[in-house]
């Protein structure tokens, strides 16, 4: 087998529908095979798959495990050279499947290559998120304390003079493309070797997993590449999206995991407990918040046991 496309699905039937019927069309002249790990959908999804892709093997979990956890049990039953993450929420363009694995097996350099990704796509086909720099410690501390301020300075405006708290604008920015070395792939359509170090973190639920495990690499000094030639569509957000003002959007699921886990990721590759403890000081204040208090409130107890 060449090639294992695991897939982590969790209530996005129609979503997964797309991406399976992608996958089989374009995906010709290299041996693969699709799993996907379903966390517990009740939308009909793994009946979905069952009747419509019989050829899928689908892991059923049972419950929402997370990310990081549903992948790394897709990766377990996967008997391909390679595993392609691959978001549900994606859309293949083209045959990017045989195009990663041709690169990674022709590369000179392939004892050294990590992980590979593409530019993806939005549904305008633009070049969207497909990579980002290793987040620091220090900018992470100056940048939550900034945000404990505006946020601070915007909901005393709000009660005493009942002025509006501006929104989060979309950020569908167009990209120019990069290739080459990056320190992180973005998740949705990661391409690695089967071996151990397409395991993620499982003390990971949700956000921030890859930047762990591409951490590992880079420790290992193993590449993390953007190639020229597969064509992706990632629906960023599609299922989940919505407007929040710039001080609720911090009691938001996805930010409060995102920076959870951030906090977990300093605290195991920075060695550094006195800026961990700073940050968490800085997240607390923000979680102060009386617009956010109601809901970040339960996760002061986890916060402080990172």
């Amino acid at each position: 087998m060449d090639v294992s496309i695991v897939i982590v699905n969790y209530n996005t039937r129609d979503l997964l529908r797309n991406c399976l019927n992608s996958i089989y069309e374009k995906t010709k002249s290299v041996n693969f095979e699709v799993i996907v790990s379903d966390n517990g959908s009740v939308d009909g999804s793994v009946e979905m798959i069952r009747s419509e892709f019989p050829q899928v093997m689908v892991i059923e979990n049972n419950a929402n495990l997370g990310f990081g956890t549903a992948n790394n049990r897709g990766t377990r039953r996967a008997c391909g050279k390679y595993i392609f993450f691959l978001n549900s929420d994606t859309i293949l363009l083209n045959n990017a499947v045989k195009l990663f694995f041709d690169y990674w097996e022709s590369s000179s350099d392939r004892e050294n290559i990590g992980a590979m990704g593409a530019n993806l796509l939005d549904k305008n086909g633009n070049i969207s998120h497909s990579g980002e720099n290793f987040p620091s410690l220090n900018t992470a501390i100056k940048d939550t304390f900034l945000r404990v301020i505006s946020c601070a300075v915007r909901t005393f405006l709000y009660f005493v003079f009942r002025k509006p708290i501006a929104r989060i604008p979309d950020q569908n920015e167009s990209r120019l493309p990069h290739y080459g070395e990056i320190d992180q792939v973005v998740g949705a359509d990661l391409f690695m070797l089967n071996n151990e170090d397409a395991l993620f973190d499982e003390n990971i639920f949700l956000y921030c997993e890859e930047t762990e495990l591409e951490y590992r690499l880079y420790k290992k000094n193993k590449k993390r590449l953007l190639i020229d030639g597969p064509q992706i569509v990632h629906l960023e957000g599609a299922s989940t999206k919505k407007q929040l003002d710039k001080v609720r959007y911090f009691k938001s699921f996805s930010v409060i995991n995102f920076n959870l886990n951030r906090v977990y990721f300093f605290k195991k590759h920075f060695k550094s407990p006195f800026r961990v403890f700073v940050l968490k000081l800085c997240l607390f204040m923000l979680w102060m918040n009386p617009l956010i208090f109601g809901e970040t409130k339960k996760y002061f107890g986890k916060l402080f046991k990172i």
